[in-house]
């Protein structure tokens, strides 16, 4: 299939860029900084080349750099944010810091005839993530848009090919995003629709039998999408080879086990529950650090697993793992942690089980549409995002059970009334965080000192940016009203109206 290949230079949204690319119809592969001309020359179809954002300045001693060679391999090259500067400053321009970072979404003016922006407004809504700039463009490039901060937001070099955006235009918040990428891989580089979903579901099964192949295997069955849906895909090639652990943490959704015992009672599964719930409290005692608390978590996780698989003979730990969670947890070269998630990050080093993630590429939309294909219930493919460690990293401080009864009436109260105004289904996630404060109040005439609760609503279509949700203020009004009436401890009800980034969607 002809193929764009994207170099990761640690950005939060590389692996977006491939995603967006793989949505408009086109095979796309990420690289690292270093891949060489030879074998760049050795992929068949190559149609053009993306350079990927990143984290660091072109004028850091240890930032990330590309051979130059790759100039005059003969296809278009596009830069995305350092992408862009980096190329401006590999053909002799100049990249300085900015006065003023940008972040967030900007207005961008077109300035004339371009093949990289064409079919766009005079005006568009972009998303920035960025403080350097490009201050002076190279020999025989020309501006082609751009924003208050950034006078050149957007250039090309038609004669070589090669065309740089200080913006992202594969994140959704950049309206016409998909547009430029369209632009530049189906009109600039001319690459053939040739993928689709059946050949991601293929390739994942067939790298099943690769792996897994007649060994045994053991699952940590979350309920949610992400975990049911490598289930789904892993016993439909290892049979009864799998085995499948939900473990009752004691800080799960309201009536958690429950569902789990329903819902998975319709799958041909070799379900285990096991309640861990004194085990998990007792671990987290006292501990008010976001990132020990995953660890701890995982690592607890990952005990339970290696007694069950000493059990059952079994070699292998399949996760529920999406690309979220690993860019997140700074899994590439050179990507930032943000937060170490706790079946990533937060995995202890000594463990004895194989990992194995099949979605670990996947984002959740498109984990989504393979359940849809697999045939799960709606049960599963529409439930909301809910983290691995449970109401642990929704409880700001440390963690007991009075305060996880707290946070998930809370949650059981939200999702109750946005599923009255058929609003569930269309926000990402709906949830409570219990802050470690108390305020004043005033209930039954009487002076209060209680716990705020913090509504966060949120909408995303991939994880890796999301809008606080506008909710009417009427349904605000009652999620606050049920929530302190309801709820004992509670006697004040806020809303977060933070995007990601700067905020992420969890607390911690």
């Amino acid at each position: 299939m002809d193929t764009i290949i994207v170099i990761d230079f640690g950005g939060q949204y590389c692996h977006l860029i491939s995603r967006r690319i793989m949505d408009i119809g086109v095979y796309s592969k990420i690289l690292p900084p270093n891949t060489g001309l030879r074998d760049l020359k050795k992929i068949k179809n190559l149609k053009g080349i993306i350079l990927s954002g990143g984290a660091a300045s072109v004028y850091d001693k240890n930032s990330p750099k590309f051979n130059q060679d790759i100039f005059n391999i003969g296809v278009p090259i596009l830069g995305i944010c350092y992408g862009h500067q980096l190329l401006a400053y590999l053909e002799n321009g100049k990249v300085e810091s900015g006065k003023k970072g940008e972040y967030g979404i900007t207005n961008l003016k077109i300035l004339g005839k371009s093949k990289l922006l064409y079919g766009l407004n005079k005006v568009e809504k972009v998303w920035m993530n960025h403080r350097d700039i490009v201050r002076i463009l190279p020999k025989d490039y020309k501006t082609i848009a751009s924003t208050k901060n950034s006078n050149i937001a957007a250039f090309e070099n038609n004669k070589k090919m090669i065309y740089g955006v200080q913006f992202h235009p594969e994140v959704t918040h950049t309206i016409n995003g998909n547009k430029i990428l369209k632009n530049f891989i189906i009109n600039i580089c001319k690459a053939k629709k040739e993928w689709k979903i059946s050949n991601v579901i293929e390739n994942i099964q067939n790298e099943i039998k690769q792996k897994i192949k007649n060994k045994k295997a053991i699952i940590g069955l979350s309920g949610g999408v992400d975990s049911s849906t490598a289930a789904a895909l892993v016993s439909k090639v290892i049979k009864n080879n799998l085995i499948a652990v939900y473990v009752d943490t004691g800080m799960m959704r309201y009536k958690e086990t429950e569902f789990i015992k329903q819902e998975f009672s319709k799958y041909k599964l070799n379900l285990k529950i096991i309640n861990a719930k004194n085990q998990f409290f007792k671990a987290l005692k006292g501990i008010i650090d976001p990132e020990k608390k995953r660890k701890i978590i995982g690592k607890l996780f990952i005990d339970i697993f290696d007694k069950i698989s000493n059990q059952e003979k079994a070699k292998i730990l399949i996760q529920g793992t999406i690309y979220s969670d690993r860019i997140e947890s700074g899994v590439t070269e050179n990507s930032s942690i943000i937060k170490s998630h706790h079946n990533v990050g937060g995995l202890p080093k000594n463990i004895k089980l194989e990992i194995y993630e099949p979605l670990k590429n996947l984002y959740k939309d498109e984990v989504r549409n393979i359940a849809k294909k697999l045939n799960l219930s709606k049960n599963l493919v529409k439930r909301q995002v809910f983290p691995g460690p449970g109401f642990a990293i929704r409880i700001i401080g440390d963690v007991k059970e009075k305060k996880v009864n707290i946070v998930r009436k809370a949650t059981y109260i939200i999702e109750q009334e946005l599923k009255k105004a058929n609003l569930y289904e269309k926000v990402w996630m709906a949830f409570a965080v219990l802050l470690s404060i108390k305020s004043v109040g005033i209930q039954g005439d009487a002076r209060s000192y209680k716990y705020p609760i913090v509504v966060r609503i949120i909408e995303s279509k991939d994880a890796m940016t999301a809008n606080f949700s506008k909710i009417p203020y009427k349904i605000l009004e009652k999620i606050s009203n049920r929530i302190t009436n309801e709820i004992n401890e509670v006697n004040r009800v806020v809303y977060d109206i933070s995007n990601k980034p700067p905020a992420t969607m969890e607390w911690e």
